[in-house]
């Protein structure tokens, strides 16, 4: 709880991976994936619960050894290929309503941010509900600088990707951010459906790159046994 605030943390993690077989619950450097996120949640002084949204009953029996609720299942066609996160975020919520259980805010965890810390998620917390803003999303600064991408025409031309002049020193390029994927928070208020873009969140968590990593595919599981293997501290 912050500022008398209710806030429920959500970890999607469905059975079903395209690029790496059960990701969610492969085991890297002597833990699944899951409990990265899993024991960050836990460590957290805001997140009042935390519930791993799956269909799949081994990710359930994993994610409860290491400390996450799954007090239900997500029905099998919220699991699928072309389901989006935002549809098992408001299965999720609203069955908790149906049970009686009520939050202010909703933080989504992705499995696939293992190195996101517990105190990122507090700072977002805090970023978030001391401002005006209902919406907010983690992101960080891109190291491949969108001045220098180009579209292909039919005729094989090039088009900048952006209407700037692109011979612009590098350090005078501006900054540009991504959506990195580790942190979303939603406020739980009339606006909050399945429309909402969980990418579209107003306000910005700004996270060093040394934190982020989306875990998909294989090279991406590497990287993140160098980190683990070179006791990657914070």
């Amino acid at each position: 709880m912050y500022q008398n605030n209710k806030i429920l943390a959500v970890i999607p993690a469905r059975g079903g991976s395209k690029g790496i077989a059960r990701k969610n619950i492969k085991e890297i450097e002597g833990l699944p994936l899951i409990a990265y996120t899993l024991q960050e949640s836990q460590f957290s002084k805001y997140l009042d619960r935390t519930i791993v949204s799956t269909e799949d009953l081994e990710i359930k029996e994993v994610a409860e050894r290491y400390g996450g609720e799954v007090p239900f299942l997500r029905p099998a066609e919220l699991a699928q290929d072309i389901s989006k996160t935002i549809d098992c975020i408001v299965h999720t919520v609203n069955t908790l309503k149906y049970l009686g259980e009520e939050y202010d805010y909703v933080v989504v965890l992705q499995c696939t941010s293992p190195l996101r810390k517990a105190w990122h998620i507090d700072e977002a917390i805090e970023t978030l509900l001391q401002s005006k803003e209902t919406s907010l999303v983690s992101v960080s600064e891109v190291e491949e600088h969108p001045i220098l991408m180009r579209t292909l025409n039919q005729d094989g031309t090039l088009k900048n990707l952006l209407n700037v002049n692109s011979t612009v020193r590098r350090q005078d390029f501006p900054s540009f951010y991504k959506v990195n994927g580790a942190i979303y928070i939603q406020k739980l208020d009339k606006k909050f459906n399945l429309e909402t873009n969980l990418n579209d969140g107003k306000l910005a968590y700004v996270m060093d790159k040394k934190y982020v990593i989306d875990i998909d595919t294989l090279l991406d599981i590497h990287t993140l046994e160098f980190y683990l293997n070179k006791n990657f501290k914070e």
